[in-house]
């Protein structure tokens, strides 16, 4: 499926560049219509991506996680790899991003060097800080670990189906899209329909911050044996540092440099056609 839509963006984009300009009236229309078409292909493939990353890479760093501090020790190359793996995660979510805001004629383009790094710094410093929230619960007690992942799992995808999603053209597509949706939404909040997401993802945040404290307080008040106070200190630190860094860095980005959403378009006054505002917004996993 990947492969087939790699293939299709590459020869509509061959196309796109590289086809001779005839003098038809239509010439310059399907030449846009074209280039639309590539970017809507690439869009969805930095969302495949962006599945595959988190599916993959999440899972995996949790386990690297737990290793090393059930461990109690890692040199430097392990440290160096975890920090790799949560810049990759992160860096999926940016990339997406950007390729979403291309192919939706009602918004603003991400931009410059600032924004696209604030917006990285925003999601790897609240991904670290949950996910070694996570591997301290899990040395508390697995199956609470567990079932806390599968009710936030739970309310992931209860959140996609009050959306109504309708990015697929089938309706178990659609399912097992909100499903996935529902499993990054454990780690990180999701825009699933590219609407105004400022209470939601307000009152997302406050959960993680109460349920990231409320971990802490309970490995305060009955410390697993394998953690020395020290060791555990410094974790805690790391925790409590990195979940205040990425609130910073997520109340700048949206307060300076998220591209504002454009005014409401307007048919062109000389062939009063009207710009699909929709067209990324329904099917858009396609076949």
């Amino acid at each position: 499926m990947v492969f087939k839509r790699y293939w299709f963006a590459l020869k509509n984009g061959y196309n796109v560049a590289f086809k001779n300009s005839s003098k038809t009236d239509n010439f310059m229309e399907e030449q846009i219509d074209s280039h639309k078409e590539v970017i809507d292909r690439m869009t969805d493939l930095s969302m495949l991506r962006l599945f595959e990353t988190y599916l993959e890479g999440c899972p995996q760093l949790v386990l690297q996680l737990y290793t090393f501090l059930e461990l109690g020790q890692a040199n430097f190359s392990q440290y160096a790899a975890i920090l790799v793996s949560c810049c990759a995660i992160s860096w999926s979510t940016v990339a997406y991003q950007v390729a979403l805001r291309k192919s939706l004629p009602d918004k603003n383009l991400l931009n410059g060097f600032c924004p696209k790094f604030t917006y990285l710094f925003y999601k790897l410093f609240t991904l670290l800080s949950w996910k070694l929230s996570i591997v301290l619960l899990l040395f508390l007690d697995v199956k609470i670990a567990l079932f806390l992942l599968l009710f936030l799992w739970f309310l992931g995808i209860l959140w996609a189906f009050k959306k109504q999603t309708q990015f697929c053209a089938s309706i178990s597509m659609e399912f097992l899209y909100r499903v996935v949706v529902g499993f990054i939404l454990i780690f990180t909040f999701f825009n699933i329909k590219g609407q105004n997401t400022k209470c939601p993802m307000f009152c997302y945040y406050i959960v993680r911050v109460l349920a990231t404290v409320g971990i802490l307080v309970v490995f305060w008040v009955s410390p697993v044996s394998i953690f020395n106070s020290d060791y555990f200190m410094s974790i805690s630190i790391t925790i409590a540092l990195t979940l205040v860094l990425g609130i910073i860095f997520l109340i700048v980005y949206y307060g300076t440099f998220h591209p504002n959403r454009n005014e409401e378009t307007k048919p062109d006054e000389i062939d009063g056609k009207i710009t699909q505002r929709d067209c990324r917004m329904k099917y858009f996993l396609m076949e």
